[in-house]
């Protein structure tokens, strides 16, 4: 009888052990963002940057929610003409993703393997350089498109014992389709468009 109550306790112990892992991640980091197919010859490889929350409701599952932007790839020149001088007009890439992932706990859950994918927002817009937050121009002449498409990833990340400070690697492969106005050499007709987009991550879990 002790046997048995003994066997169920240690049962519970290792089920409750296995549960022991943080459900909420939040992760920052810069990285590039290489565009593909149609864009590759209008569009440049550039800096990036990540921000993005993950839900992992379960041990191997993982809802995600995320925002990247790439600075520049459409390598535009161009200027505003106003009463305080001309104000340099850049452009941006922006991905608003929504997914999930499977997620590989090795190590005793310090490092994480996972994949996963899902449904990609995308932006690309021209914004001009404000002279300061009390002093704003329009900008009649800026130009943006938009589009919606999928994505896949990849990402490996580390973890001290306590599993509370993340660093990694993550990899996505964006698939989409935007139009719009003609954009850093874009025609206004709808284009097929591709980026691989690699960040370095660091991140905290709770």
């Amino acid at each position: 009888m002790w046997r048995f109550i003994a066997l169920g306790i240690g049962f519970v112990s290792f089920s409750a052990a296995q549960d022991l892992y943080p459900k909420h991640y939040l992760n920052f980091g810069p990285g590039i963002g290489l565009p593909r197919g149609e864009i590759n010859a209008y569009f440049k490889t550039k800096p990036a940057l990540t921000a993005n929350y993950g839900y992992r409701f379960q041990r191997y599952f993982q809802a995600d929610a995320g925002y990247d932007v790439v600075f520049g790839a459409a390598d535009v020149r161009d200027f505003l003409t106003t009463q305080l001088g001309s104000l340099r007009i850049r452009d941006y890439q922006h991905f608003v993703t929504f997914g999930g992932r499977g997620v590989v706990p090795l190590a005793k859950g310090r490092v994480l393997f996972s994949a996963g994918g899902g449904g990609v927002f995308m932006r690309y817009q021209e914004s001009v350089q404000q002279p300061s937050n009390f002093i704003r121009f329009a900008c009649p002449q800026c130009t943006a498109r938009t589009g919606w498409g999928n994505y896949a990833l990849a990402s490996l990340r580390f973890s001290t014992r306590w599993q509370r400070v993340w660093f990694g690697v993550t990899t996505k492969v964006i698939r989409g389709r935007t139009e719009g106005d003609p954009f850093g050499g874009l025609p206004t007709s709808r284009t097929k468009d591709n980026w691989v987009n690699t960040f370095a991550e660091v991140g905290f879990a709770f």
